[in-house]
């Protein structure tokens, strides 16, 4: 076994020693153990991950042999090692924040509990992802689905984690069986449990079923029905995408991330999610690629759709952690639309388009893994400082807690797609990719592209509506609570994690001229081709490809500042661009790495003339500052987070539909009403449109079955009659 292999097994190992070895020690010291375990188990996977990812060799092995069903099989390639590194990450963060956050839940809840089922769904996860046969990757997934559950209703007295944990497990429950029934189809035509049996049946058309029509032409193998390859697709696009959290299979995730620990809700977030786009990938575009096109369009659509929806409803939340949630949504939806784009872009015979389509979207996968672990630990901070997740009882928190409002900052910045952080590079190359639509034969699918960039535009714009309401009425201002007023400053070991995690948000923005090439090279098993050079092309003439451009092209690029820092930085320079081809010519290019030097000049020459020049020589003076004639300012004359978001809920009333109801009314004897106080009644908009008909559909089903039984035997010897009759039909039909 080589050193990746010994990586493994030392993850595995610490996460089973480290919830053994929780059950001994005392309930108090298992968040420093928690930390210790899952932050060295992590670093341990991070090495074994980056070594397949740096060499580009898979590691392949065999667990053990069931004798009546084969043997478990595991591989680590390039794209399962891309979700365990980012999974890594997450959790590495996540644990160190543990040591400090889950002492507020020592004493009343059991911490032993907590820390053996956090260990074994890292090792789950893990499993997950190295898992190549049937067997083991839903065994692991099966595990991962249950130790979820009991994360998120760790705190089982509230009634809030015990629906939603419980929602979340009866849903991935329902997305399981479809995809197990999909993955025992496939085994049975590959006659494999082997993801590489499957894969090369699928895909090389080989296999038991095409040997079986070598055998018996008059046979039409059934990988070659469209009808087979329609249904594995939907049903594992849905399977896995209730664990993804896709619209309309999504109700579950606003309910279950608020209700769990803010060190669980960052993992599931940053790395559960990903699993479900990790089940989407691997069935569709590797082990039985979907290369229909409108395959690819619903993609697309459903993205789009679950990143509009999600993005209203956190723009109108109030509470910090629900807004996160269907904040998760939305950029999940972003996500799925890059995929939906390159799933096109393939059907298309476009292979460079479809792998720009590709970075798009594990770029911004890795982007949404970061800086939302990042905020939902800040999130967590908070309600631990002050008791509250209420953003209409929050405020003034960036005096009393300016670490943690600092980190927070950065992560609002990166998720509204504000250069130079994250969030921007990837929501930019997914607009830019679905504006490449323009080459596609077919005028409905350019249609398609049009409408879901609108979308995704008009998300981006939300996007920045709802976090500047997040950080603006929970950080600045005055304080609307008591306990808001009162918070203090987390300790180091829980803004440690937050500051790396936003660095990371700035690095993966300034530097996108390395991360794109090192994604194209990971994602090229699915590509075919090596896209990052149409994306990063050599500017810096030092680079030896420099002279393939066209000399006008790089001559107007290099007037522009493209060779800046060629002579002291690698690579082959810091622009990144769409180039169009013969039918779309149009050149979008962009630089985060200038950008950023562009603001840090800005920001000095500005604060250099203001303390140098415009106030050098002025006095400060101080006085009470005048308030519209009132003697003092209250908390609650200031404006609320439900104020800021109403505009939103009114211009989109239609998808909200909340349903108002008058609680109390309060009168001077009893004829002058003085004040009526109203509760909104929402119900979510999948809800609306899908569960609740389909509630109604079955409800009155059971009600006309149950009217059946009135216990007259002329009635139930017609039945029979009826059903006898039918069979006769059918057998003459068929």
């Amino acid at each position: 076994m080589g050193p990746d292999g010994l990586m493994l097994g030392l993850v595995f190992a610490l996460c089973g020693a480290g919830a053994l070895l929780g059950i001994i020690v005392p309930d108090r010291r298992n968040p420093a153990l928690l930390a210790w375990a899952g932050a060295l188990a992590s670093v341990a996977a991070l090495g074994a991950s980056g070594d397949v990812l740096w060499s580009g060799h898979a590691l392949r092995g065999d667990l053990w042999t069931i004798r009546p069903i084969g043997t478990l099989t595991i591989c680590l390639d390039r794209l399962s090692a891309l979700f365990l590194f980012v999974a890594a990450v997450v959790v590495l963060a996540s644990s160190i924040f543990s040591a400090g956050y889950l002492k507020r839940y020592a004493g009343h809840y059991s911490l032993r509990a907590l820390n053996a089922w956090y260990l074994l769904l890292f090792a789950s996860i893990v499993l997950i992802l190295i898992a190549d046969d049937v067997l083991l990757f839903l065994l692991a997934w099966e595990a991962m689905s249950i130790l979820s559950y009991l994360l998120v209703n760790f705190e089982h007295d509230r009634e809030e984690a015990s629906r939603a944990s419980y929602l979340m497990l009866a849903m991935g429950e329902a997305g399981f069986l479809a995809v197990a029934l999909v993955f025992l189809f496939l085994a049975v035509q590959a006659g494999s449990l082997e993801f590489g049996a499957i894969r090369h049946q699928w895909v090389d058309g080989t296999g038991a079923a095409a040997a079986q029509a070598t055998i018996h032409p008059s046979i039409n193998p059934i990988i070659h029905s469209p009808a087979a390859r329609w249904l594995v697709f939907l049903l594992t696009f849905f399977g896995f995408g209730v664990k993804a959290g896709l619209v309309p299979v999504n109700n579950w995730l606003p309910r279950a991330h608020p209700a769990a620990p803010a060190n669980v809700s960052a993992l599931l977030s940053g790395v559960i999610l990903n699993l479900g786009l990790y089940g989407i990938i691997r069935m569709n575009l590797d082990l039985v690629p979907a290369r229909m096109v409108g395959a690819g369009v619903l993609v697309l659509i459903v993205g789009t759709v679950s990143a509009l929806v999600g993005i209203l409803y956190a723009t109108t939340a109030n509470d910090l952690k629900a807004m996160l949630a269907h904040s998760s949504i939305e950029n999940i939806g972003i996500v799925t639309v890059g995929l939906g784009a390159g799933m096109v872009f393939t059907a298309y015979h476009r292979p460079v388009l479809a792998g720009i389509a590709f970075i798009a979207a594990f770029y911004h996968m890795i982007n949404h893994s970061v800086y939302k672990a990042l905020l939902f630990l800040g999130a967590g901070t908070v309600d631990d400082r002050t008791g509250t997740r209420d953003l209409n009882k929050l405020g003034g928190l960036v005096r009393t807690m300016p670490w943690t409002a600092g980190a927070f900052l950065v992560g609002s910045l990166a998720i509204s797609a504000m250069p130079p952080f994250n969030g921007f590079v990837s929501e930019w190359l997914t607009l830019q990719t679905l504006l490449r639509s323009a080459e596609l034969p077919s005028i409905l699918v350019k249609l398609v592209f049009v409408l879901c960039g609108a979308g995704l535009a008009l998300t981006a714009a939300l996007a920045v509506t709802c976090f500047v309401k997040a950080f603006a009425m929970g950080f600045l201002g005055m304080s609307r609570s008591d306990r808001a007023a009162r918070a203090v400053e987390a300790k180091g070991v829980s803004i440690a994690p937050m500051v790396l995690l936003a660095v990371l948000c700035l690095a993966l923005g300034v530097l996108p001229t390395y991360l794109i090439p090192a994604l194209s090279r990971q994602l090229q098993p699915l590509t075919t081709v090596e896209a990052a050079e149409a994306l990063v092309p050599p500017f810096f003439a030092s680079s030896p490809a420099h002279r393939q451009l066209p000399p006008a092209f790089g001559s107007e690029f290099h007037d522009l500042g493209a060779q800046v820092g060629q002579s002291l930085l690698p690579g082959d320079g810091l622009v990144v661009l769409h180039r169009g081809g013969v039918e779309n010519p149009v050149v979008f290019a962009m630089s985060t790495s200038y950008m950023f030097l562009a603001l840090l000049a800005l920001l000095g020459l500005a604060f250099a003339i203001t303390r140098l020049w415009l106030t050098r020589r002025r006095v400060l003076a101080r006085g009470t500052r005048w308030d519209g004639g009132v003697r003092r300012l209250l908390p609650e004359m200031t404006y609320t987070a439900t104020g800021f978001s109403n505009p939103v809920r009114v211009i989109f009333d239609a998808v909200f539909r909340p349903t108002t109801v008058e609680d109390t009314r309060a009168a001077v004897e009893h004829h002058f009403r003085t004040a009526i106080r109203r509760n909104r009644d929402e119900v979510h908009i999948v809800d609306r449109a899908l569960f609740q008909p389909a509630r109604r559909a079955a409800l009155g089903l059971a009600r006309g079955l149950a009217g059946m039984h009135h216990g007259r035997i002329n009635a139930y010897v017609a039945y029979v009659l009826l059903a006898l009759l039918a069979a006769l039909a059918l057998g003459l039909l068929l």
